[in-house]
Parts: structure tokens; sequence; C-alpha cells
């Protein structure tokens, strides 16, 4: 598969949205740098809104939570 930029930002947007701890977690602070640069519109719906490519990285976002601490250690230093 292809993964463009909007694939890729949309899914972690909706990743973040979704798994976001609260406004002091690590991954509303990542949802609020993305949202400097990627702003959903009003037909926005999370993941229903992605493309298929968007749904696989998504998922592959949501299969990662099982690596623990020291994979989102990596993904959120980036």
């Amino acid at each position: 598969m292809y993964f463009d930029r909007f694939d890729i930002v949309s899914a972690h947007y909706a990743f973040c949205a979704d798994y976001h701890g609260g406004q002091y977690s690590e991954l509303y602070a990542k949802l609020s740098r993305i949202s400097n640069y990627f702003r959903p519109g009003m037909a926005w719906n999370g993941y229903d809104s992605l493309t298929e490519n968007g749904q696989v990285i998504y998922k592959n976002l949501v299969n990662s939570l099982e690596f623990g601490a020291e994979f989102w250690e990596d993904y959120l230093a980036h």
C-alpha cells in the first residue's frame, strides 16, 4: 500500500484523539502539535473519515499499544 502524508497525519490525529488520557497526557500533547497543521472540517468523523490506507495506519497504531512503554517513548519523541 502507498501511504501519503495525509493518510499518515489523519490516522495519527484520529488515534491521538481516540486514545489520549486527558489534557496532561503525552498523546494529547501530540494531538495538539498535529492540530497546528491538520484541522479536520465539520464532516470529520474520526476513524470513519480515514481513507483505506489511513485505516491501516490507525489499526497499526492501535495494535502497537501492546508493545508497552519503550515503544511509546520512541513514538512520542517524534
